[in-house]
């Protein structure tokens, strides 16, 4: 199967303002309808995970997984978006767990693939990251730790002194 997704690279490419204001004014054209369209609230979302506003992401997300949960013929295409957003928002276990859901399906999906590489990367990065940051947290803790006893010794020392 072929997908028109683009690279998790393209990730970083956002839409213009008046590129996702058209699709957000179609939203919400359709929203006061009472009735919004799959393909509008698709397109809405894609928009919005691609931006570089946290909360847009966060709205593309919510409005992604409502379609997954609703619609089961768009379950491919928001698993990819679903990933992406959760990698943009650094919610990188769960961008994790939303790829290997789409490439259980396609395992030669090269999208899929190279968001999978680059959600590695960030993991790989951050779990590098935690042991110099808890090192750093243990000497300080220690060295806190080491003049709360040695204060305490010498207010010990000081009031056993006077008695």
């Amino acid at each position: 199967m072929t997908t028109e997704v683009p690279y998790a690279a393209d990730a970083e490419d956002s839409l213009t303002y008046d590129e996702l204001e058209v699709l957000r004014l179609q939203y919400q054209k359709e929203l006061s309808q009472a009735h919004v369209t799959t393909q509008t609230k698709f397109n809405y979302a894609w928009g919005l995970v691609k931006s570089p506003i946290r909360d847009h992401q966060i709205d593309g997300v919510r409005l992604l997984q409502d379609i997954y949960r609703t619609e089961p013929t768009r379950r491919r295409e928001c698993l990819y978006y679903l990933a992406l957003g959760h990698y943009k928002m650094g919610n990188y276990e769960e961008a994790k767990k939303f790829n290997a859901l789409l490439m259980e399906k396609e395992p030669a999906n090269l999208q899929a693939q190279s968001l999978n590489q680059l959600i590695d990367n960030k993991i790989a990065k951050g779990a590098a990251a935690f042991p110099q940051g808890y090192i750093g947290m243990a000497i300080v803790g220690g060295a806190a730790t080491l003049g709360a006893i040695l204060l305490a010794g010498i207010i010990r020392r000081a009031t056993h002194h006077r008695n």
